[in-house]
């Protein structure tokens, strides 16, 4: 059986991402191109006397904000001397660790601190295994290529245990397995898979390491799902910019005391960790979260799928807690209001096309945008805030902007110069 990965226009996926790139964007450097139009787009919606009408629908929140009242100095040795106790009781019970036998520590990133994990726990030459619903993000991929790894990803307990059984066959030793119980594909695995992988991985001597990015919060309030510590995993990790928590931008890694130790260590190496000025909103963000925000959010992204469907149908794929509208369902959705039959660019490319027009349209700042390089390339609505549904219109009027916006991708994505000129602001191609 080929391992080559295809998708519905029967393109192969490009190393370390779950799609295939194209000409237009071809790399992460034409990504990052493409996220500076989109914040020219930004500065022009916000320039231009529009009162700021610019509406994140990303699900992310990465703002700075601290408590009403705070006065703890933005400073990298006296914020941490003032917060530091009260950080670590609020991280570690965030992650459901146990203070007698967990610690925690910030990074720059939730990138970071897997891309960290992986590097002190993986030994060079040996397997790594991902475990998820789906697939495993690119930032562990990529975190066990620089540690020297091989990496097998796999999906479903049946899956794994046959992965791991083959490469303890072929003589490899497998050290970590890289478990993510929410992938970006938004599958959720239940609590039931989660125990019994981590039983036959404790079972082959592997050390577990979770990529908990928005697992480690929408798994117990949405599923009633344990915390992430609350199973028996070494480390554990999740990122402050979504689903209940407001920023900033950091990742929490917490777990085991001695090995949290030593990537810690690894970390301060390398440069990664996290600010200790950030420590005043990074306590806010957890000091702030309910379980309860993270429900609000998922009821509201089900109106907004209702409103998707009624315009687009059985187009609108669907997961627990996100809608989406798959690459390939909007490059043949622009092909079709074009007249195309030949396809003219890749999914990826499409989806890019379609959230650039609705950021430059209607200010709508999408996942995609966010995400670099972007995760899959489906458009996801997900954890939508009500009040910015609210500020927007509603769900009618979004579906109607989005409808619009693939519109605005139809008349583009047939010319190059068009096309190039929606996704950087210009039709020159370097």
């Amino acid at each position: 059986m080929s391992d080559v990965q295809l998708d519905r226009f029967g393109n192969s996926f490009a190393p370390g991402v779950p799609y295939a790139r194209g000409d237009y964007i071809g790399s992460t450097a034409d990504d990052l191109r493409k996220l500076g139009n989109a914040w020219s787009m930004i500065r022009a919606r916000l320039g231009d006397g529009s009162g700021g009408e610019v509406f994140n629908f990303s699900g992310l929140e990465r703002r700075f904000e601290m408590s009403a009242g705070e006065t703890t100095p933005l400073d990298d040795e006296i914020a941490p001397a003032l917060l530091n106790d009260r950080l670590h009781a609020l991280g570690l019970d965030h992650m459901g660790g146990d203070p007698a036998r967990h610690d925690m520590m910030m990074f720059n990133r939730q990138t970071a601190a897997i891309l960290t994990a992986m590097l002190e726990m993986a030994v060079p030459g040996d397997t790594v295994i991902g475990a998820s619903p789906t697939y495993s993000h690119p930032c562990v991929t990529r975190a066990a290529k620089r540690a020297g790894a091989k990496f097998v990803d796999t999906v479903g307990v049946a899956a794994f245990g046959e992965a791991l059984d083959a490469a303890r066959a072929a003589g490899e030793t497998v050290s970590v397995v890289a478990l993510t119980r929410l992938p970006v594909s938004y599958e959720i695995m239940s609590a039931r898979d989660i125990e019994k992988i981590i039983e036959i991985a404790r079972a082959a001597g592997a050390r577990i390491l979770v990529d908990d990015a928005g697992g480690a919060r929408v798994g117990p309030a949405v599923f009633d799902q344990p915390k992430s510590l609350e199973f028996d995993v070494d480390i554990a990790s999740t990122g402050l910019d979504k689903y209940g928590t407001i920023g900033p931008r950091l990742g929490l890694l917490a777990g085991d005391t001695a090995l949290v130790a030593k990537i810690r260590a690894t970390g301060f190496e390398l440069g990664v960790e996290a600010r200790p000025m950030l420590f005043p909103a990074v306590v806010h963000s957890l000091a702030q979260y309910d379980p309860q925000r993270v429900r609000d959010l998922v009821a509201t992204t089900k109106e907004v799928a209702e409103a998707l469907k009624a315009r687009f149908g059985n187009r609108v794929s669907e997961t627990p807690v996100t809608a989406q509208l798959k690459g390939e369902d909007i490059l043949e959705m622009a092909m079709e209001r074009a007249g195309l039959t030949e396809r003219p660019a890749m999914p990826i490319e499409a989806t890019a096309g379609f959230a650039m027009a609705m950021a430059r349209d209607h200010g709508i700042l999408s996942v995609h945008l966010a995400g670099l390089p972007p995760g899959t390339s489906a458009l996801l609505f997900k954890f939508i805030p009500p009040e910015t549904l609210e500020r927007f219109g509603g769900a009618d009027r979004f579906a109607e902007a989005v409808d619009d916006s693939i519109d605005s991708l139809s008349t583009a994505i047939g010319n190059p110069d068009e096309m190039r000129s929606l996704l950087y602001g210009t039709a020159d191609s370097a």
